[in-house]
């Protein structure tokens, strides 16, 4: 087999990474060096000052290279041809204007820049994903929506528009990885490492993140999934029980008979308790005003969301954002 032009590779390590985002990453990459019997794949990890850094599991990672360092590195023998940025929770507590100013410069200069797990929201802030598809978590999805209005953000496992790769974390990496492994050498190499790794399929980037609704619920009846399809779907304007009636062709007294059966509650019920569980990710992973997450959820009043959420956490909106600003700075 002739050798192809190596790819060199920077995992830029942010505090609180996800490990499993970060192995499932590297590990196809490996192996695909120890199949070809040469290193067509080469990499480095960099952090912001070098050093050891923290994944979110405790475990300490050493790096090779600082941001200064990678920064000198930029113009010589030393550039990467692709940088990932590994994140994971509290990734908002770490956007860095020297970070961003980096990836930019890094872009423009050819190089293929990649974000894995939340590292999506490190590029969009870097202004990176304007206009561009993208894949980040499906926890953080609606907060990132609501930042990065511009971003054409998906629940897929991973995206890839013209030389921007991103991925959902997990074990969406390994996915990934493994798609550009098939760009540089085929499927036959893909087969190869997915036997290494006893895996018996890429999945396809638009396989889904979650659980079906079927298996995350333990719901069986085709129409109350069809339901909660619609409910979630329609969080920021919630449809009327007339509304969703018509849709599924029942009756508002089978509906409420149907969720008293198979959810243990109301459907109204039901709805409210999806609206606020998804204000909750809203207020701890953005910095949204509360009264806009009360109306991104279909609250039509900040006092009527404040006295439901009050209802369902035990907590208000504003004391759940002081925790976790609280839990975030220790």
């Amino acid at each position: 087999m002739n050798e192809k032009p190596k790819r060199s590779i920077v995992f830029y390590l942010v505090p609180d990474f996800s490990m499993i985002a970060f192995t499932t990453a590297i590990e196809p990459l490996r192996l695909a060096n120890r199949c070809l019997g040469y290193e067509a794949y080469t990499w480095r990890l960099a952090s912001a000052k070098g050093g050891t850094i923290t994944a979110s599991n405790g475990v300490e990672c050493r790096v090779q290279t600082s941001l200064d360092e990678e920064r000198r590195l930029m113009t010589g023998e030393g550039r990467p041809s692709m940088i990932f940025v590994c994140s994971g929770i509290n990734v908002e507590n770490h956007v860095s204007r020297t970070v961003n100013a980096w990836l930019r410069e890094e872009y423009n200069r050819g190089v293929t820049i990649g974000g894995m797990c939340t590292g999506a929201h490190i590029l969009a802030s870097a202004g990176l994903l304007s206009n561009k598809r993208a894949a980040i978590h499906w926890e953080n999805l609606p907060g990132f929506s609501e930042a990065f209005p511009k971003v054409n953000v998906y629940a897929d496992l991973y995206e890839v528009d013209s030389n921007i790769y991103t991925c959902a974390g997990g074990t969406a990496s390994l996915d990934m990885m493994l798609t550009l492994i098939s760009e540089d050498f085929g499927d036959a190499l893909v087969n190869r490492v997915c036997e290494q790794i006893l895996t018996d399929r890429v999945r396809s980037p638009t396989d889904r993140q979650r659980l079906p609704l079927r298996a995350r619920l333990g719901v069986q009846n085709n129409k109350v999934l069809s339901i909660i399809e619609l409910m979630e779907a329609n969080l920021s304007e919630p449809l009327s029980l007339l509304d969703i009636a018509d849709h599924v062709d029942l009756s508002r007294r089978q509906i409420e008979r149907l969720f008293r059966l198979e959810m243990g509650r109301s459907p109204a019920r039901y709805y409210l308790e999806i609206r606020l569980d998804r204000a909750r990710h809203l207020l701890l992973q953005s910095s949204m005003p509360v009264v806009e997450v009360a109306v991104a959820c279909g609250f039509v009043s900040a006092s009527h969301f404040s006295k439901c959420y009050r209802e369902l956490y035990m907590k208000s909106p504003q004391q759940e954002r002081a925790e976790r600003k609280s839990a975030a700075a220790a």
